[in-house]
């Protein structure tokens, strides 16, 4: 390449770092709510917790492992060597950062989960074809990356599928789903952290990257084998005790609230009946008993006053055989109502242990989408200021790039990300803490093993495959807002061709001005 004047071109500098933070805060409100979305519509956690903890693990993925990813966006999508005037690169991948940061704040304003990774992909090959021709562009490794879209949500919704099967079968089916359920608490906290572990010191930045792969693996093994043991330890019987009182409270509350529901009919029936003839009222007796239908006893002890004429007992023998069918029916109507409700959401115990498990691979996902999308916004303005820098793009990504992907994307979360928040999160499909559980770990595991071979694979696709192939599973009947679905998957069509039409026009006029 030419030797770079840094005068002429720090202009390109500066309206990458702008356009980069433009796009990181896009992704951000809308890909990361594909980590916490499910977490949100479990309710597990408050919208303002979750945006806590996304600014935590974001920043962190993308700085300790976000540097892969980032040279596989800027080096592996077109021949570099075909540029062979400097300015003329760093001007595509500004117009990269436009046409990709344009389609996302887009998508985002209508509430649809579109992928950062197929923006940034097809802004790079609009600019590419612009700037060189259809040859610039690697339509190789372009095949390798769009097969990944299409293999990504498959293998992440199998995995989610096949756990959420082995816990429907092994907890949430049995009689006792308590017992089981903690026997395998410790194991889903071990595994998790061992996958974390494993991700982030093989291969890893900086000094990690001499270690070999099999002491990464026994690293690994250590750290979540000692995790699996402090939860059997101290978390296991914690939360055991917190369930049993929960399960109490609960029983307790549910015999206060029927005898509440009968004082209020025995009430009104009293103003009705002192209104019209003021005598003694009949007064009934609710009891409450343990039979196995759990039913109420509405039996009347006789009245107290013997002088009431026969019409009188008549009618009040009338009014409390009403009270009853109305109580019966009542009860009834609210026992049927509980059924359904309980056919979709977990029973309080399974909710419980699953409440920390679904919270843990939240921020498990939100590392993952941090490593991987949060390079994908930052790989154009990484290879823009090491040729600003340097004239070549052989470094490894600076950490403080990653930083500043990261900080990008946190805001856009707390800015603007409620409204995808709520498409993922409760318009898709119900979300409990069983099942928002399997989504989240089925797709963080997907996406972390794509990011450490550096394939940069979309985290929407992982996330939507796993709630959609969860949601069936849960309800074959209900279980998927398809026609929602369908809106989801045509924003995905689009999202390719736009960001690369966007990226190419912005091409086309910076092509004047260098």
């Amino acid at each position: 390449m030419e030797p770079l004047d840094q005068h002429s071109v720090l202009w390109i500098l500066i309206l990458s770092f702008i356009l980069a933070f433009f796009l990181a805060f896009g992704i951000g409100a809308n890909d990361v709510a594909n980590s916490f979305g499910t977490s949100v519509g479990s309710k597990v956690l408050t919208q303002r917790q979750a945006c806590i903890l996304a600014t935590i693990f974001e920043i962190s993925g993308a700085v300790l492992l976000g540097y892969k990813v980032s040279s596989t966006i800027r080096v592996g999508m077109i021949y570099v060597e075909m540029y062979d005037d400097t300015k003329v690169l760093m001007a595509g991948y500004l117009a990269a950062l436009f046409g990709s940061a344009l389609w996302n704040l887009v998508a985002t304003l209508f509430g649809l989960p579109v992928s950062g990774t197929h923006s940034i992909v097809g802004s790079m090959i609009g600019f590419s074809i612009v700037g060189h021709g259809f040859g610039s562009v690697k339509w190789q490794e372009l095949i390798r990356i769009v097969a990944s879209w299409f293999i990504s949500p498959i293998m992440s919704g199998l995995i989610s599928l096949s756990l959420y099967l082995f816990i429907r079968w092994y907890i949430i089916n049995r009689e006792e789903p308590l017992k089981n359920g903690l026997k395998m608490l410790p194991v889903f906290y071990g595994f998790t952290i061992f996958i974390n572990i494993f991700s982030i010191v093989h291969n890893g930045p900086l000094f990690l990257k001499y270690i070999t792969w099999w002491i990464a693996l026994i690293m690994a093994c250590v750290v979540g084998t000692v995790v699996g043991l402090l939860v059997r330890i101290w978390i296991v019987p914690h939360l055991h005790a917190k369930i049993l009182e929960i399960k109490s409270n609960l029983t307790h509350t549910a015999i206060q609230m029927t005898q509440q529901h009968l004082d209020h009919h025995l009430h009104h029936h009293q103003q009705k009946n002192s209104k019209e003839n003021p005598v003694d009222i009949m007064k009934l007796t609710p009891i409450v008993n343990n039979d196995e239908n759990g039913g109420i006893d509405n039996s009347c002890p006789p009245s107290a006053n013997n002088n009431n004429n026969q019409n009188q007992n008549q009618n009040d023998d009338h009014d409390n055989n009403n009270i009853r069918k109305s109580i019966d029916v009542e009860i009834a109507e609210k026992n049927n109502v509980q059924q359904s409700f309980d056919v979709d959401d977990d029973k309080p115990e399974v909710a419980k242990i699953f409440t920390f498990l679904h919270i843990l691979t939240a921020c498990f996902s939100s590392f993952a989408h941090g490593a991987n999308d949060t390079s994908n916004a930052i790989g154009p303005l990484v290879a823009v200021v090491m040729l600003y820098q340097t004239g070549t793009q052989t470094d490894e990504s600076p950490w403080y790039l990653l930083l500043f992907g990261g900080v990008g994307m946190s805001v856009g979360l707390w800015i603007w990300g409620r409204r995808v928040i709520q498409t993922m999160g409760k318009r898709l499909t119900k979300i409990t803490p069983s099942t928002g559980f399997v989504a989240e770990i089925g797709a963080a595991s997907t996406v972390l093993l794509a990011s450490k071979i550096g394939l940069p694979v979309s985290t929407t696709h992982c996330q939507v495959g796993s709630v959609v192939f969860v949601g069936k599973a849960m309800n074959s009947q209900k279980g998927v807002n398809w026609k929602l679905f369908i809106n989801i998957a045509i924003s995905w069509a689009l999202t390719v061709p736009l960001s690369a039409l966007f990226a190419a026009a912005a091409m086309w006029i910076l092509m004047f001005t260098v």
